[in-house]
């Protein structure tokens, strides 16, 4: 993906390193993206579809400070041909999102394997989470032992595939992210690990996008854009099914200028916006998040006069 001339001015606003959660540089040759993978966790609770998210170490490099979901990137590791009889079974449509299976499986690997690092939680297909021993969650190199020696298997069929994004070519660090939906267990008692993030909730999804309304927490895209996904759902199980045909085309923000009559800034055009190569939209919500001061904040498109 290309994008053309900029001007100096959005050059300049693309080439500084602050507090908008992001490293731009419109003028460096584009890094290839890593593969990755983040799991969002649901439970229903007096009556209403509940989010567990975690508060990122403001000084973390990406999205330092932000709301998130547990997750990171595919380590090579992940790719331990041992994890081939470990996982049980693959997500239905994984093949959607990877070139192959070895790398579909590592994906898997990698969302659970950061899901137990990040909130202490692993789906396991014979044994409740909440008895895993917790010198795992800080050493997971000896998960391959532990799961050989209690004969158990990661559950990977209960993670369903939601969406796929790319950070833009303009960003530093660049992934390919797998987002899965995962119906956490009634015992489960996820937390934070107190190093990559420092805090960790459970909330409505309509509850936590009200907070960043109010300019209380931040929140990327992709954490935004799936949190009013799942606004419009009363129960995980509702949810769940809605994902099984949702998209996993992949979805990458175009970097835009955006001029108003607030002056000149920056915008992540999502698909389905006029500035955008791809006219369908693949994600809810407003066509691109604009960047008003340090937050990226979602808005409908307005052709400048």
């Amino acid at each position: 993906m290309r994008f053309g001339p900029w001007s100096t001015a959005t050059a300049h606003l693309c080439s500084r390193k602050d507090k908008t959660l992001l490293d731009l540089d419109a003028n460096r040759p584009p890094q290839g993206p890593r593969d990755a993978a983040t799991v969002v966790l649901l439970r229903d609770e007096d009556g209403r579809l509940e989010v567990f998210c975690v508060k990122r170490h403001g000084k973390i490099a990406f999205a330092g400070g932000a709301i998130v979901f547990p997750g990171g990137k595919v380590d090579p590791s992940d790719h331990d041909p041992a994890w081939e009889q470990l996982v049980a079974t693959q997500p239905g449509r994984l093949t959607d999102l990877a070139a192959d299976a070895k790398t579909a499986r590592a994906t898997v690997v990698a969302a659970c394997r950061e899901l137990l690092e990040e909130a202490g939680y692993l789906p396991l297909v014979a044994k409740d989470a909440a008895e895993l021993p917790s010198e795992l969650r800080h050493d997971s190199s000896k998960l391959i032992g532990w799961l050989n020696s209690e004969r158990q298997q990661i559950d990977g069929a209960s993670l369903v595939p939601l969406s796929r994004w790319l950070t833009p070519e303009v960003e530093t660090r660049r992934f390919d992210t797998r987002f899965f939906l995962h119906h956490a267990s009634r015992s489960a008692r996820p937390t934070h690990e107190g190093h990559e993030n420092t805090e960790s909730f459970w909330a409505s999804a309509n509850d936590t996008l009200a907070q960043f309304d109010e300019g209380k927490i931040q929140l990327l895209p992709p954490t935004h854009r799936t949190l009013t996904w799942l606004s419009a759902f009363s129960n995980v199980a509702s949810a769940l099914r809605a994902a099984e045909s949702h998209t996993l085309e992949i979805i990458c923000p175009r970097f835009v200028q955006h001029v108003d009559d607030q002056g000149t800034t920056l915008a992540l055009a999502m698909p389905g916006d006029p500035e955008h190569e791809l006219a369908t939209a693949l994600s809810t919500g407003p066509s691109r998040f604009v960047l008003r001061g340090e937050r990226w904040v979602p808005e409908s498109y307005r052709p400048s006069r």
